[in-house]
């Protein structure tokens, strides 16, 4: 008897999905296909290729509403906002297929007389893909299209809290007649996931989760000399200098801090603001804060939903209650939000002054609905704070000075820096992280490179 995977809905704790998982037999088949696919698919041309690509984007978009509501009974994203997942996705897709032909292209070199010389773009082969759940199609996108534009076979595992997100994907790849073998997924447990990894018909591995399951997926890749890309977790960090927009400034950073309830690898967990407009940064926060709605995700009037797993909300509640048993003040009175109620994922968003280092909210990840602000006195004290942090994928800067923003994203240990904005993805910049947030880069022209790996021609075109 096969063992089965049950989603456990954040909605009302109901099981939401059962699959039977995929056994060896399913891997060895689904493995097997890819790689007779791929020898085939290597030697289309990018053209041909992105033109299944956009028709599988057109496919994919004309199911918004089924995916939508999906993904609140999946993960608890109100329903109010999954569309703008499903809009996004396409927006990273087209980038993507937009920019295939000119970052494929090979490279020429220096001409040398009698000779012709380029590095070409050979595709990898086929590319495993191992996204997590709180973006669950943004995440997944970033690998499978530029995979498949590349040349490569994709094979995606997609997270137990979000099964039915490679169904929908396989369901638009049939749509778009995506030749058989190119796109499968499989549904696995932890070891299934590792037999996958260690099987030599793969050829690279695109993981998105924790830091502990980042050094999992390295230890088990190690046993071979398979490629892996890791994005894991993130502590990013926004400072707020003295001569920032203050209204445009909070009413973003609240959004950056709350939206999907906080669970984002690249939402604002710590927030460093100038002394000379602490008082008024922090006043103006919590009232905002004080006009979102929580509740069921189902609700078209929710603005919060539940947080997806039991373990996640232990951990903001307790990174919560010990900063506050330190000295810390919560700022937000838990019974404005009577929703609450409902069940413990469902947690109201909580504003924590009064906060410092020593207090796991403001240094490990906490992934939920709760923001630390700190006053400082300089900016060299606000980049000693943001680069006090194992994580680093994004930091936002807010001033008005492009010169400033640019001087303090210099010194800014992270992936990406923002100006005036954050808690998004533009898919023509690179996406990578430094520290313990992971290595390789996803997205615009360099993310290519990782699906990739150069083959060097050198053609004496003259011999006398």
């Amino acid at each position: 008897m096969s063992e089965v995977l049950k989603t456990i809905s954040p909605v009302d704790g109901s099981v939401y999905v059962e699959r039977p998982l995929h056994n060896a037999d399913d891997i060895d088949r689904v493995l097997a296909s890819a790689v007779k696919a791929q020898k085939k698919w290597r030697d289309v041309t990018v053209a041909e290729r992105t033109a299944y690509l956009s028709k599988f984007v057109d496919a994919f978009i004309a199911n918004i509403d089924e995916i939508s509501k999906e993904l609140a009974w999946q993960m608890g994203r109100p329903i109010k906002y999954s569309p703008g997942e499903v809009r996004g996705t396409e927006e990273r897709a087209r980038g993507m297929i937009n920019i295939a032909e000119s970052s494929l292209k090979d490279i020429i070199v220096d001409e040398k007389e009698g000779f012709h010389r380029y590095i070409h773009r050979e595709p990898l082969g086929v590319v495993f893909v191992i996204p997590a759940w709180n973006y669950p199609y943004l995440i997944a996108i970033n690998s499978i299209v530029p995979a498949l534009a590349a040349g490569n076979a994709v094979v995606l595992k997609h997270s137990a809290q979000t099964p039915l997100c490679s169904e929908q994907f396989d369901k638009a790849f049939k749509t778009a007649g995506l030749p058989e073998g190119l796109f499968q997924y499989l549904h696995l447990s932890h070891s299934g996931t590792a037999e996958v990894i260690r099987d030599s018909r793969v050829d690279f591995v695109a993981f998105t989760g924790s830091v502990s399951g980042g050094h999992s997926i390295q230890k088990t890749a190690a046993e071979s000399f398979v490629g892996v890309g890791l994005e894991l977790g993130g502590k990013d960090p926004a400072y707020v200098r003295e001569d920032a927009n203050l209204p445009f400034a909070i009413e973003n950073l609240v959004d950056g801090a709350f939206f999907n309830s906080g669970q984002s690898c690249c939402g604002i967990e710590r927030i460093y603001v100038h002394e000379s407009v602490y008082d008024k940064f922090v006043e103006g926060f919590v009232e905002i804060t004080k006009q979102y709605k929580l509740g069921s995700p189902l609700d078209p009037e929710t603005t919060i939903g539940p947080l997806a797993k039991k373990g996640g909300a232990e951990l903001v509640r307790k990174h919560i209650d010990d900063a506050v048993k330190a000295g810390a003040r919560a700022l937000i009175d838990p019974s404005l939000f009577p929703q609450t109620s409902l069940g413990d994922l469902y947690m109201a968003p909580q504003v924590l002054v009064d906060v410092d280092h020593s207090m796991d909210v403001m240094v490990e990840e906490t992934f939920g609905p709760v923001v630390g602000i700190m006053k400082v006195k300089s900016d060299d004290e606000a980049i000693k704070l943001m680069n006090d942090s194992p994580y680093g994928l994004t930091a936002s800067v807010w001033t008005e000075s492009q010169e400033k923003a640019v001087k303090l994203a210099n010194m800014i240990e992270t992936g990406t820096c923002f100006m005036n904005r954050c808690d998004y993805l533009d898919p023509a910049l690179a996406w990578v992280g430094v520290k313990d947030t992971g290595r390789g880069c996803t997205l615009s022209s360099v993310g290519y490179e990782h699906l990739t790996r150069p083959k060097s021609f050198h053609l004496r075109v003259k011999t006398s």
